[in-house]
């Protein structure tokens, strides 16, 4: 007669694909990362400048500086990766993003807050574009634009909830507990986050990317045009060097025009519209980005399909040049137009790295493209704000004054375009 086995001696049960664990976590992640490091320095600048009556240029200054600091950190992001591990290095940003918070609400000298801002700016890229593909990319292959997606929404997410809670923040407690509540719940988060899933590997759980079964031979959607580029080769490389010139004008186009939108957007449909015209583009940003992932297939030409993302984006401009103050839907179907675009802007250049470019050298070029449109585009706000001044020296208004606001964004999507498609590769 058979005996029953015992529980030591039963069969373990396969473990599930733990790669949705960890888009989960690098969702968490981004919502941090740019929720209090992107879109946050705006409202620190309004409150260092209630509390301290300092110059508004000086202030301003330091949150250039903070966006500055970061594009530097970036670059050096995969040393980091190789050296502390992804996990470690994403805590410790999260550490120093922590304590740089406080540094905003404390700082008594100018010197102290450029510190913070240096605390900041450096700790929050961890968690950001280039960050959030370290952490994706050893689970994800032929499954990487949805996982990608998925977790960059994060990233848009993370502007809706931390731009009105810290309004509620500071208004209920002030500048600096704000900062020490915020601190402290994103540290404990992010750090369990980093530590119980991040940490975990395709290797560590013997599992293969995309879940597939063990033993099964790796899937690689690589070109074979690929070929490693160690060294000044990779700066040497034509698709590196329109990639990175791609992304670092879109962007740049992007952040210029998504500053100046909302002051813009006041005269014509009130401070609340203008609002929930700004949450519409975010909405459609995640809109996009997701939609894109999900049809866009494994062998499609993906600069073909930025460079269409940012055709969407220049109608959406052209519309906004044309639209009158009264012209309400016009404006509304701009808005949504320029919008969809947003997401894929920072999360389809990553994408097309990881068909040219061989697995080893991917995440090096994601960190240096993030890392130049993050240098680039730190310089739009102010830049575009000098298009904004008509010739009498006033503000410009929808439909008046906004011609060269408008065609500069045109003319910068225009080239991004151009760069997209000149480093297209023959097919294999």
């Amino acid at each position: 007669m058979e005996l029953p086995m015992t529980p030591a001696l039963q069969p373990r049960k396969p473990r599930g694909f733990y790669g949705p664990t960890v888009v989960r976590a690098a969702f968490v992640l981004a919502i941090f990362g740019w929720g209090v490091g992107f879109y946050s320095p705006a409202i620190f600048l309004h409150a260092v400048l209630a509390r301290t009556g300092w110059a508004l240029p000086l202030v301003s200054a330091a949150v250039t500086f903070h966006f500055l600091f970061g594009a530097g950190v970036v670059a050096c992001l995969p040393r980091f990766h190789a050296r502390l591990g992804v996990a470690a290095t994403a805590a410790a940003g999260c550490a120093a993003l922590a304590a740089g918070l406080v540094g905003w609400a404390l700082a008594a000298q100018p010197w102290q807050l450029f510190v913070a801002a240096m605390l900041t700016g450096g700790g929050w890229v961890t968690m950001g574009a280039a960050g959030i593909n370290a952490i994706i990319s050893p689970w994800f292959a032929h499954g990487r634009p949805m996982a990608l997606a998925k977790a960059y929404n994060g990233a848009s997410l993370g502007g809706v909830i931390f731009s009105p809670l810290w309004g509620a923040l500071i208004a209920a407690m002030g500048f600096t507990a704000a900062t020490v509540l915020v601190g402290a719940a994103m540290l404990i988060v992010v750090a369990c986050l980093c530590f119980l899933v991040v940490a975990q590997t395709p290797e560590r759980l013997g599992q293969q990317p995309d879940g597939d079964a063990p033993g099964t031979p790796s899937r690689s959607i690589t070109s074979t045009h690929a070929r490693p580029l160690p060294g000044r080769l990779l700066w040497r490389d034509r698709s590196f060097r329109t990639l990175a010139a791609a992304m670092a004008l879109s962007l740049f186009a992007q952040a210029g025009l998504i500053t100046h939108l909302y002051s813009l957007l006041v005269s014509a449909l009130s401070a609340q519209g203008a609002g929930l015209a700004m949450a519409l583009a975010t909405a459609c940003a995640i809109g996009g980005r997701t939609l894109v992932a999900k049809c866009m297939p494994a062998d499609a030409d993906r600069r073909l399909v930025a460079s269409v993302s940012y055709a969407v984006q220049i109608a959406g401009s052209l519309l906004l040049a044309a639209a009158a103050e009264h012209q309400t839907a016009l404006i509304l179907l701009g808005v949504v137009l320029f919008g969809v675009g947003i997401g894929n802007a920072t999360s389809l250049p990553p994408l097309v790295a990881q068909v040219e470019f061989v697995k080893e050298d991917v995440p090096r070029v994601v960190a240096l493209i993030v890392a130049m449109s993050q240098g680039l585009w730190a310089l739009a706000p102010a830049t575009f704000a000098l298009l904004l001044v008509t010739a009498n020296g006033g503000p410009a208004h929808l439909g008046s004054g906004t011609g060269l606001y408008f065609g500069a964004t045109v003319l910068l999507q225009l080239a991004a375009i151009a760069c997209m498609l000149g480093g297209r590769r023959p097919a294999a």
